[in-house]
């Protein structure tokens, strides 16, 4: 299936690993080229090098999106990169686990800095590029945003917030001809998710295979993600086949979320 990609320009947020890694490998198989982004220069380089190996183009830029600034100067480095943006994809941000009462306001700070405030620097940066391309955004939330639970109080109030904000802004793309949408994955295999797995696996003393069972059971999934599936929605989602998807939030969660 062609989905109608080669040549146009990718941002894609938090792409040296994970999610963002895979999205981003994901859209140089489809023919884009992209800009990366993400604090671990060699991670970044590695992608690059495996973008190269799809026959495409990736830059890179390390930066804090934290910072005021930070997302402005982004979109500025990929028009001189590329020349224009026709996709953006808002992945990066990852917020602490905990109890509620112990987290402090400065955890909650900084998980609103990079996944919510730093989203909405973005599009407004790069939305007169997206105008322009009548191009595509793409807000990757949580599951969490659909199901909060107390032990992720942060990261259920942020994902929530991010896809009100992607879905108050669609309502601006009809106007403008940007596309709109959010993803809400479940467990992916990132690094995270190994992390979390490894200090189970250390808590309770039991293997890895029946810590991954309980996590599986506990949600009530399928199986685990990984990045190639979420990649794989966003490529069809920008591409000219999925257009008419706008607006929409979509639990990509092998079977987590239950309502409707």
């Amino acid at each position: 299936m062609d989905l109608g990609l080669t040549g146009k320009i990718a941002l894609v947020t938090g792409s040296s690993r994970g999610i963002g890694r895979g999205i981003a490998l994901a859209l140089a198989a489809e023919g884009c080229d992209v800009m990366l982004t993400g604090r671990d220069e060699k991670a970044l380089g590695d992608v690059v090098a495996a973008v190269g190996k799809l026959g495409r183009t990736a830059k890179y830029e390390t930066l804090d999106l934290r910072e005021a600034n930070a997302p402005a100067a982004l979109v500025a480095a990929a028009k001189r990169a590329f020349g224009r943006i026709d996709i953006l994809v808002n992945n990066a941000g990852t917020t602490r686990r905990g109890d509620f009462l112990e987290l402090t306001d400065a955890d909650w700070a900084d998980g609103y800095a990079l996944k919510f405030f730093a989203h909405v620097r973005l599009a407004r940066a790069a939305w007169p590029s997206l105008v322009e391309s009548k191009g595509s955004l793409v807000t990757i939330g949580g599951t969490s945003g659909r199901v909060p639970i107390a032990a992720f109080t942060i990261g259920s109030s942020v994902n929530a917030a991010a896809a009100a904000f992607a879905k108050a802004l669609a309502d601006r793309g009809k106007t403008d001809g940007v596309q709109v949408n959010t993803i809400h994955p479940s467990y992916v295999e990132t690094e995270r998710l190994w992390r979390r797995i490894k200090a189970d696996m250390e808590r309770t003393g039991q293997d890895e295979a029946a810590v991954r069972e309980w996590h599986r059971r506990d949600i009530g999934v399928t199986r685990f993600g990984t990045p190639e599936d979420i990649g794989g929605l966003v490529a069809f989602m920008v591409s000219r086949r999925g257009r008419w998807l706008h607006g929409a939030t979509i639990d990509m969660d092998g079977g987590e979320v239950k309502g409707m």
